[in-house]
Order: structure tokens, then sequence, then C-alpha cells
């Protein structure tokens, strides 16, 4: 069982930054891939990015390629999510999510989820 904790969230002007964090449980964080999913009311989770379990490769959303950076430190059992240039479209809840030895781009594959940071952008 591994548990997911998000931080960093907040309300931010457009054109800011913010970097999210995710803590995990569990003394196998190294052999799951960390996605990062974005969700507004009435709408399905969004891919936003995917890190593999070594760091080595990372996915993004079309979106948020060269706004958003996704990294992980396996010593801390922590992934991140720095995001640049904020937009007022980049406003939901932002969750992580684990997957061990696999690196999808859809929600259900994954296995663990965070309860979510909120994450504003004021226009």
């Amino acid at each position: 069982q591994v548990q997911l904790v998000e931080s960093g969230g907040g309300l931010v002007q457009a054109g800011g930054s913010l970097n999210l964090s995710c803590v995990a449980s569990g003394r196998t964080f190294s052999t799951y891939t960390m996605g990062w999913f974005r969700q507004t009311p009435g709408k399905e989770r969004e891919f936003v990015a995917a890190i593999m379990w070594s760091g080595g490769r990372r996915y993004y959303a079309d979106s948020v390629k060269g706004r958003f950076t996704g990294s992980r430190d396996n010593a801390k059992n922590t992934a991140y999510l720095l995001m640049n240039s904020l937009k007022p479209e980049d406003t939901a809840v932002y969750h992580c999510a684990a997957v061990q030895w696999k690196t999808p781009t859809t929600a259900p594959l994954y296995d663990y989820w965070g309860q979510g940071t909120q994450v504003t952008v004021s226009s």
C-alpha cells in the first residue's frame, strides 16, 4: 500500500509559478512511476505529467509542455511538479498518482492516488 500526500497548491496570478510536492509512504518509491493529473468540476481527470520510476523519462500533456517540469527525489520519496507561466485554464485540483513498473498516461492505470491540492490561477 502506498499513501500519497500533495502540497504546494494555492492562489497565483497568471504568469506566476507554483511547485507542487507529493510525498509517498513506503520503501519502494523508486519502483513507482509518479503521475500528475488535474481535475475541474464536472470533468474527468486530465493527464498532466508522468515521471518514470528511474526519473530518466518524463511525459507531458501538450497543454503544459515547456511550462511544467516533473521531477523526483527517490531518497526523499517525493515527486515534484514545477509549474511556470501559469494560465487561468490551469486552475484545477492537482493529484499525484503512483503505479509500479509502468508509465501510463491515463488515470485508470494508476493504482494509488493522493487527495489533491487546489491550484487557482487568477487573470
